[in-house]
């Protein structure tokens, strides 16, 4: 999914041609005062190159795209040669960072721009989520090695506030369905995929076997999927991993690859990168995956870094459309990164401490086990919601799931305090929705991240909650927080409506509720 640099180059050469003046000042003040952030809109559209008319909400849309993605090309290229200035590993680890997040970027802006895409408002306003979410977490990488200083302020470009200003125009709705073909699958399903997920063993389908006895066709993961990358087609390729403990760390970048194994406890993939250890965040994951429409059954994948080493990610996804079914998630500290994009869990395991569940995707986990673990410092936060923009369409969604304490924590949930999540980002939005909820959480329910930071601005809900942690008596007061009533808000977050499932779970034979 990189993009070529010689390319990248040439296109900055060009958008930093002699601009010509193509709006009067009136028209861009008129315009640009419907943004967030006028003053960027006003400079770059008065120096924009192009001269096409702005008659409707529209022509804007598509002219301050253009403009958000000509600077994150510039951008992009801008980081790029950095690289030669880094002074030490860590701003080593920060730059090839960003310089990932900026091509990916690039690429989600280019697709809601380009012409011969279907995108519909509901596709781009979750691809320029994205796009602001890659932004957020180069910065990010910056601040947690602690190179900010050098490195920041090379790196600001405005490109933020462009996308930004995006997402305010687009401004779509979170239910709003992209479009279907005729048979009520969105187009890139392809007949073949749904014969081939529909049997009762993905596996015995497989393109490629992975076995570390050497029954297969490759003794790691790795291996099976460089072989996937020199596939032909467009249609899912099937890798079956039989029991065993993989020890590699993974990145999938390919599209439509459906990694299966044996079952939880029996197909383990595991690595022990964490920020402890000198890795970001972003690059800890042990399994790790950007390509669209993944698909992972079956297999457990476990970050073994311990509690003592910070953040250290089990998986990392930033795949559209992607689904994960009856898979095992173990760490810690940010043991499962729903990145960014539409996902779907179902029948999940996760165990973590701090923050064990974050991102900024539009996510729903849904039957899913959720194991809070005994943590070092006696505090234990489920999620960790990082929307940073109030028109981003994303959130943590748990939807009929149980929180539970994990067997290291049932003999101590009385000296841990436990708390159903704590706001990351400004606009951080999550919920719980007819899930059980054990003994072990606090009674307030929701942690603060740093005194009144985000508490007005986030949105916190539940919605007809069990167990013994689930009354809602004691809870929390913020302005953000709210006991959801109405089942017509709550179903504002089901599969159906949040991710719009009805339209492309189906060919991924996964079962899933649609509503409440």
């Amino acid at each position: 999914m990189a993009v070529p640099h010689y390319i990248t180059l040439s296109l900055v050469l060009l958008y930093l041609s002699p601009a010509i003046l193509a709006y009067s000042t009136k028209e861009v003040k008129s315009w640009c005062g419907q943004t967030p952030n006028p003053e960027p809109c006003e400079y770059f559209l008065t120096h924009n190159r192009r001269t096409a008319p702005i008659k409707q909400k529209s022509d804007f849309f598509k002219i301050s795209t253009q403009l958000a993605l000509d600077r994150a090309v510039y951008g992009e290229s801008n980081v790029y040669s950095m690289g030669p200035k880094c002074r030490n590993s860590q701003e080593k680890a920060a730059w090839a960072d960003c310089l990932e997040l900026y091509q990916y970027t690039v690429l989600r802006l280019n697709k809601t721009v380009d012409p011969n895409t279907k995108c519909s408002q509901y596709d781009a306003q979750t691809w320029l989520s994205t796009a602001l979410t890659n932004l957020e977490t180069c910065r990010a990488g910056l601040l947690e090695l602690g190179v900010s200083e050098y490195l920041l302020p090379l790196m600001t470009n405005n490109v933020s506030k462009l996308v930004s200003n995006t997402l305010a125009i687009n401004n779509a709705p979170d239910n709003y369905p992209p479009p279907t073909n005729k048979q009520g699958f969105p187009n890139w399903v392809n007949p073949g995929d749904r014969k081939l997920l529909q049997s009762s063993s993905p596996a015995s389908q497989a393109n490629i076997v992975v076995a570390q006895d050497g029954s297969g066709d490759y003794t790691t993961v790795n291996a099976a999927i460089s072989a996937a990358s020199k596939k032909k087609g467009s249609g899912r390729f099937v890798i079956y991993v039989k029991s065993g403990t993989y020890k590699e760390n993974v990145e999938i970048k390919l599209d439509n690859i459906m990694l299966v194994g044996d079952g939880i406890g029996k197909t383990i993939i595991t690595g022990s990168r964490s920020v402890g250890g000198g890795s970001t965040t972003f690059k800890s994951a042990t399994v790790a995956v950007v390509g669209d429409r993944f698909i992972g059954r079956d297999i457990t994948i476990r970050n073994t870094a311990g509690p003592s080493n910070h953040q250290a990610v089990a998986l990392r996804s930033g795949s559209d459309l992607s689904v994960f079914y009856r898979c095992s998630f173990e760490g810690y500290q940010d043991t499962l990164y729903v990145h960014s994009e539409r996902q779907f869990y179902r029948e999940c395991d996760i165990y973590g401490t701090v923050d064990f569940i974050f991102g900024n995707a539009a996510v729903v986990l849904q039957n899913c086990n959720i194991y809070a673990r005994n943590p070092p410092n006696r505090t234990n936060t489920i999620t960790a919601q990082g929307r940073t923009d109030p028109n981003q369409n994303t959130g943590i969604s748990i939807h009929n799931s149980r929180v539970t304490a994990a067997s290291d924590l049932k003999s101590n949930t009385g000296s841990v305090k436990t708390y159903l999540g704590r706001p990351w980002k400004e606009y951080s939005r999550t919920v719980f929705m007819k899930t059980y909820l054990d003994s072990l959480i606090n009674p307030a329910g929701w942690l603060e991240w740093s005194g009144n930071f985000a508490l007005k601005t986030l949105y916190y809900g539940e919605y007809l909650n069990t167990g013994p942690g689930s009354s809602t008596s004691n809870r929390v007061k913020w302005a953000g927080y709210k006991v959801i009533t109405s089942a017509s808000e709550a179903s504002t977050f089901t599969v159906g409506n949040f991710i719009a499932g009805n339209n492309w779970l189906p060919a991924t034979n996964v079962p899933f509720t649609s509503g409440l």
